[in-house]
């Protein structure tokens, strides 16, 4: 199984041993397969976590370490929900970060609002992706940061409270340095950042006022060392004028984390990519409403 999905799923197998271990009728209904995978396969949770409809399979679990999701959809469904399931099945990295001609975009499901609003006729919207121990799917809602288009935000970072902010909003303002009107520069001294990993120590109590945060910020970074066999050179960054994409690498065995950046003219050029992306990160289920 592991050679035909590219690598392994976790608990999956257990389906398939069950049907050679104990001879499991072949299902011939969606009401048939769903009452097999009920009994058979292997998750840790509840029972809503084998989510089962005639065109796909969503299915939620926990290996100890991490949450993960994993999901089957067949072609009807990806063609009648791009703008639920296009940033699942995207199959490449990065994004695609060309942009149109300025038009609205309204995301679909609930953001978080960051005060206060700008002067431009845009909206950035921060998609983090992160995970740490036992806590990775929809752990942080999307983020928007209304008034400001993304070429204006390192500068919108540094001048702006961050009450309330997720701790990897506030280590990305930090690590902007005074002056830096570009977000790339910050987005590469994360990627040096000694945490964002599973076994991450708490994340430091860095001073509101933004000179004296990046002073400290800095002094981590330059000081950094890496748990989990962590790379930051095996990292992936692209930061184009109205996306910014990056590939964290965390952990040889977990992987990546990403994290997106983009405003609402990018989002009207890709809208579904943007629907289904700020989906994700709200839900683990994307088909649900």
């Amino acid at each position: 199984m592991e050679t035909e999905l590219g690598g392994d799923v976790y608990g999956l197998c257990s389906i398939f041993e069950a049907a050679r271990e104990i001879g499991l009728p072949r299902p011939e209904s969606t009401s048939e397969l769903r009452a097999l995978l009920h009994k058979h396969l292997y998750v840790e949770g509840d029972e809503d976590y084998i989510r089962l409809d005639e065109h796909s399979l969503r299915v939620r679990t926990d290996d100890d370490e991490v949450e993960l999701a994993y999901f089957f959809f067949d072609d009807e469904v990806v063609t009648k929900a791009p703008h639920r399931l296009a940033y699942l099945v995207h199959e490449s990295w990065p994004l695609p970060d060309q942009v149109g001609q300025p038009q609205p975009f309204a995301p679909e499901v609930a953001v978080t609002l960051a005060a206060p609003v700008g002067a431009d006729e845009a909206t950035t919207y921060a998609v983090l992706l992160t995970f740490y121990d036992g806590e990775s799917l929809a752990r942080c809602q999307p983020w928007a940061f209304p008034g400001i288009a993304l070429p204006r935000f390192a500068q919108h970072l540094r001048t702006t409270s961050r009450d309330e902010w997720p701790p990897e909003l506030v280590v990305l303002r930090a690590l902007v340095a005074s002056e830096e009107h570009a977000i790339r520069p910050a987005l590469e001294r994360c990627n040096r950042w000694p945490g964002f990993n599973l076994d991450d120590s708490p994340w430091p109590a860095l001073p509101p006022q933004h000179e004296a945060a990046h002073r400290q910020a800095m002094a981590q970074v330059e000081a950094a060392t890496y748990a989990d066999n962590r790379r930051p050179e095996a990292s992936q960054l692209r930061a184009g004028r109205h996306l910014a994409q990056l590939s964290m690498h965390c952990s040889d065995v977990f992987g990546y984390q990403q994290w997106y950046l983009f405003d609402t003219l990018w989002a009207a050029t890709h809208p579904n990519l943007a629907q289904s992306l700020l989906r994700y990160a709200h839900h683990w289920d994307p088909l649900d409403d």
